[in-house]
């Protein structure tokens, strides 16, 4: 995979290692974005536990970070995968107990057409800065009346950026694209989805959509095989993200 220059950036991969930042999304303008760094590398709290209670199926955490979520999954017994383009993220989830796999979410996935719920927490709504090439990837990575649960920004703003991850003291690595959404600027671009609901909770924003119910003939449900080497790390045997 080409993995992008932020993933190996030296004050990224420390922010994990060490559970804290300070860690920043930085614009060309000098406009800096704090990163919850603390909070994602802590174990899941009652806004995520609320947030994991209304998935459905087996759940693919797309940009799990250090991975708390997948690993509340996994401490519940559900079955559940977290994919990010960073090794030291998919190492600190497999660390937790979860399963995860070092990959962008527009590569070939384990499972294509049949999770159950696909979560983009903790600002990943912004992936690829392209709302709507990532809405429509991860329709392809859904069951028909699959679940999308996606974390917004709260405030109203739609805005496509290139940035750079810094510490404020270290920038490197090209910039690369990304977004950031409110409520009402996602469901603009949800064209096709189903809104299923929307709330608020601890100051963070949620939407939840879903997928139509049935694929036409033209959209198998499985678009693209499953390879041994996309398998895991640490596989149990369950089978939700096996090969089947």
């Amino acid at each position: 995979m080409t993995t992008p220059a932020w993933a190996t950036a030296d004050p990224y991969t420390t922010a994990l290692r060490t559970g804290h930042g300070p860690l920043y999304l930085r614009r060309a303008d000098g406009w800096l974005l704090p990163l919850e760094v603390e909070r994602w590398c802590a174990r899941a709290d009652d806004v995520d536990r609320a947030v994991l209670a209304r998935c459905e199926g087996t759940v693919l955490d797309v940009g799990c970070g250090p991975g708390r979520l997948v690993a509340e999954l996994a401490a519940q017994a559900r079955a559940a995968l977290g994919i990010d383009v960073s090794e030291a993220a998919v190492d600190h989830t497999v660390r937790l107990g979860g399963q995860a796999l070092r990959r962008s979410v527009f590569e070939p996935l384990p499972g294509e057409g049949r999770w159950g719920t696909v979560l983009l927490i903790d600002g990943n709504v912004g992936i690829g800065g392209d709302p709507r090439a990532l809405l429509d990837r991860t329709a392809e990575l859904l069951r028909p009346g699959g679940l999308l649960i996606a974390e917004t920004a709260p405030v109203d703003i739609d805005e496509r950026v290139h940035v750079h991850l810094t510490d404020a003291r270290t920038t490197t690595g090209a910039p690369f694209p990304w977004a950031r959404l409110g409520t009402p600027a996602l469901l603009r671009y949800a064209r096709g989805w189903q809104r299923e609901c929307q709330w608020s909770a601890g100051g963070r924003s949620f939407v939840a959509l879903r997928t139509r119910s049935t694929r036409s003939s033209a959209e198998p449900p499985n678009s693209r095989a499953v390879i041994s080497s996309q398998r895991p790390r640490k596989p149990s045997g369950d089978s939700a993200v096996a090969d089947r």
